[in-house]
């Protein structure tokens, strides 16, 4: 007999005491590698986009538009790579979205753009500030949430507490940026008088520059003196609130004047710019002792680049523990509001328990054809495969997710042929006895051999293009085809070395006694189940050609499905997650207070949902990213008329209902508290696959504004009239009254104050900017000064035209003097894409 290279390679390990050595090689290799490779809730993917930030104070968005978009737009056009270049060009600044092709090298376009950036950097006018390069990488969003809520503490308390707790999480291996979401922040506060400015001859702006110049210190040097060496440091920080009170900002009447005479200094909280609360479901048993809202701190946490979610969660929330015992106090409550290291942990968990009943299943099949030895043959073939595959996954770099895993699942049925056929084809003549035992093994493997290679090879032909997808989808799918065609390459393997060694010490066995049949296998029950069904079609050409007939029937009848809309067709299937969120966008102009009282009605609705455990609302900030608002840009989401509310749901297990049947029940409540408002409400889900702008987006070009806006709206009107199509929003905004200060320079001039003047008074005031640092060692964060009017000196546009501005004689000229007043509205956005005018 002619042995094959299936035979060659089955004659050397049927026998071999190595085949045993080989499998528990393989088997702890596969255990270990499941060990070591990182846990996560998504997979790796590189998300090709970078934003940059430039700052034009002053700019209408017309100027910000001329002077840096275009221009900035044709430099970076010239970049190979760059797929999309998205353009907003705002009020005193731009942001620009460089996108790049999926598949580039990422470190190569960054390198590319900072460079390009560099070599540009003089292009921009005078006042132009520094460009900002921020990357996007899937590892932005936080894998962890922790909610710190009180019902004693106040915001400010909290937000303290909060800082100290970050440094510790910091402290952790593996933890890369961590971010406080809510609460008051520390500063310190410099409250002006407007009436006692103008009695003591002094204004906004020659007090930041007294606070400027008083609060810095320096290594002068030294000197030598009898043969030492003695260093001088010069100047001293500000370093507490009597520094502030007791610094001489001026003279008046030959006197001098000092801060405490003209301003109110606080050390403590902020003025609200957001506001952040927790709740619990109203079916919840913690809402009985806890039944409102209560000011919270969210400290959301993000691991670096491919290490396990789930162990550094596990380990954060262990210092946790120790935290509240020397920390945290008893008054301030602890609660989890996200944690990917614990879900992540659940559905690799989940998968391989899927995994594993699909082998037990394919194991049973086997059994009921060829006994349990046969089906024991499989079951030990099975795991080698696999754990072989996951240690490919390990070289690869592959982190285990519901991607990765879910290939292992797809393939079960696949990877398993090849043992099977191989085993089958041995207790085939095994049974027939017309050889001895090892030589009717190796004329079995050799029979079958060259054909089970082609198959394999047959069905990686089949798969492995999925690798090859474009857009964003392919390397976030990439797994499944590449492990898949892995397992499959793995499983020839161990179907030609390892299957034959359990073939020929199991399967033979079973006939150490004399078969009553002389080895036929027509007598075996399901030989002649087979017979019975298959017989007839292979005897009669009529019977043939009506089954024929009624497969091709069947095949185009299931077609039709799609094309009937019987069936709905989408990418992948919905993931039953823990979490939604909803995001609220109020009309420009609406008050943080007026955004804060919508949301709390529509947290109020949500709250007596069964599923719902709790919820955190985010009003004027944003909540922690998910995965679908990394490429939406939720991070930047923050303004008095903008709220997110983020809703954790129970575990899937106990309840019945899939996270988006949830959130399609809830939708139409929401939207009618939303009407009653003029707010647009959208429910955010976390896609099953790669994170994408919108489901549907419709893009209007055009040179004329006004005719974008109309056809925009004509468009947005049928997407809300189409069936099933929710959540519709679009880039147009609202209208918002501002007043313009034009400074009249031949009065200012004349009473010898000059324009900048009069921007940095009105700007430091209104603007609450911080204007020097506040020197505090023990702080864990810098605590900024700011300088503010007091409320009673800022309630009516009146109260700001009166306030004073020193000239340079020292008299205080009123600001009305010296401007003029109109009232118009603000400039909108200009959205372009691709160096073209766009609405979406």
């Amino acid at each position: 007999m002619q042995e094959g290279l299936s035979g060659k390679i089955a004659n050397f390990f049927i026998n071999s005491k190595l085949t045993i050595l080989l499998m528990v090689a393989l088997m702890i290799i596969g255990s270990y590698s499941s060990f070591l490779i990182p846990r996560e809730e998504e997979p790796q993917i590189n998300v090709p986009m970078a934003d940059v930030l430039i700052g034009y104070p002053g700019a209408s968005p017309q100027e910000v538009e001329k002077r840096i978009v275009k221009p900035l737009e044709q430099v970076l056009s010239n970049i190979k790579g760059i797929e999309h270049i998205h353009s907003m060009a705002m009020n005193g600044q731009a942001m620009i979205i460089v996108q790049f092709y999926v598949g580039q090298d990422i470190e190569r376009s960054y390198v590319k753009l900072y460079d390009e950036m560099m070599k540009h950097s003089d292009m921009f006018p005078s006042g132009v500030m520094k460009p900002v390069i921020k990357t996007r990488s899937i590892d932005d969003v936080p894998m962890l949430g922790l909610t710190l809520w009180s019902d004693e503490m106040d915001e400010y308390q909290l937000r303290q507490l909060a800082e100290e707790v970050t440094n510790e999480v910091e402290k952790i291996k593996g933890v890369a940026v961590t971010k406080e979401l809510g609460g008051a922040p520390r500063v310190v506060k410099v409250t002006l008088d407007n009436y006692l400015l103008k009695g003591n001859h002094v204004d906004a702006i020659g007090i930041m520059q007294m606070i400027q110049a008083s609060n810095s210190s320096a290594q002068s040097g030294g000197f030598v003196d009898g043969d030492r060496e003695f260093l001088v440091t010069t100047g001293d920080f500000l370093s507490s609130k009597e520094d502030l009170e007791n610094l001489v900002i001026g003279t008046n009447a030959n006197l001098p004047v000092y801060l405490r005479q003209v301003a109110k200094i606080t050390d403590g909280s902020t003025t609200p710019k957001s506001y952040v609360s927790f709740g619990y479901g109203k079916n919840r048993p913690e809402h009985s002792g806890n039944p409102s809202e209560y000011p919270a701190v969210t400290i959301s946490v993000a691991k670096v680049k491919g290490a396990d979610a789930m162990q550094i969660s596990e380990k954060i929330l262990e210092q946790m523990e120790h935290l509240k015992k020397d920390l945290i106090p008893d008054n301030v409550k602890l609660e989890v509001t996200r944690n990917y290291g614990e879900t992540a942990s659940d559905k690799v968990s989940e998968l391989l328990l899927h995994l594993g009943i699909a082998i037990v299943a394919v194991t049973g099949l086997v059994m009921l054809a060829m006994g349990w030895r046969g089906g024991l043959v499989v079951f030990l073939s099975v795991p080698l495969t696999f754990a072989l595959t996951l240690f490919s996954y390990y070289l690869l770099g592959y982190t285990l997710n519901r991607i990765t895993l879910f290939a292992l699942v797809f393939v079960v049925g696949i990877v398993v042929d090849d043992s099977i056929i191989i085993a089958e084809n041995m207790h085939r003549h095994f049974k027939q006895k017309r050889l001895p035992f090892k030589q009717a093994a190796i004329y079995a493997i050799n029979e079958v051999g060259n054909p089970t290679i082609l198959a394999t090879f047959t069905v990686i032909a089949a798969i492995l293009p999925m690798a090859f997808v474009s857009g964003m989808m392919g390397p976030y799918m990439s797994p499944m085809p590449i492990g898949a065609s892995i397992a499959m390459m793995l499983s020839l393997f161990v179907a030609l070395t390892v299957t034959p060694y359990l073939g020929y010490h199991l399967l033979q066995e079973k006939d150490s006694h004399k078969d009553s049949h002389d080895g036929k296998l027509e007598s075996s029950w399901i030989y002649r189940i087979y017979s019975k069904i298959e017989k007839p079609f292979l005897e009669n050409s009529l019977k043939r050609g009506i089954m024929l007939l009624s497969t091709v029937l069947l095949l185009g009848g299931s077609m039709m499905l799609f094309f009937t809309k019987s069936v709905a067709v989408k990418m992948l299937p919905f993931d039953n997650k823990n979490e939604f969120q909803v995001v609220i966008d109020m009309p420009e102009g609406t008050t943080l207070e007026r955004t804060s009282a919508v949301t709390r009605e529509i947290a109020n609705y949500i709250s007596g949902r069964p599923e719902v455990i709790n919820y955190q609302s985010y009003v004027g900030t944003s909540a922690p990213i998910t995965f679908n608002g990394l490429v939406r840009h939720y991070d930047l989401r923050g303004g008095s008329n903008m709220a997110d509310i983020q809703v954790n749901l129970l575990h899937k297990e106990d309840r019945s209902e899939q996270s988006h049947d949830i959130a399609k029940s809830i939708r139409p409540e929401i939207q009618k508290i939303a009407a009653k408002y003029g707010a647009n409400v959208k429910i955010i889900e976390v896609p099953p696959g790669p994170p994408v702008l919108s489901t549907l987006v419709a893009e209007i070009y055009g040179p004329d504004y006004d005719e974008q806006i109309r056809i925009a709206d004509s468009v947005k009107s049928i997407l809300n009239a189409t069936t099933d199509i929710v959540d519709v929003d679009w880039m147009v905004e609202a209208d918002q009254t501002e007043y313009k200060f034009t400074v009249d320079n031949e009065k200012a001039m004349l009473n010898g104050v000059v324009p900048q003047q009069i921007v940095g008074n009105v700007t430091t005031l209104l603007r609450e900017m911080p204007v020097s640092t506040f020197y505090d060692e023990n702080s864990s964060n810098p605590v900024p000064v700011v300088m503010e009017l007091a409320d009673k000196d800022k309630t009516e546009l009146s109260d700001i035209t009166s306030m004073g501005i020193r000239n340079q004689n020292g008299s205080i000229v009123p600001l009305n003097d010296l401007i003029k007043v109109t009232k118009d509205t603000v400039q909108n956005t200009i959205f372009r894409k691709d160096q073209k005018g766009l609405f979406t």
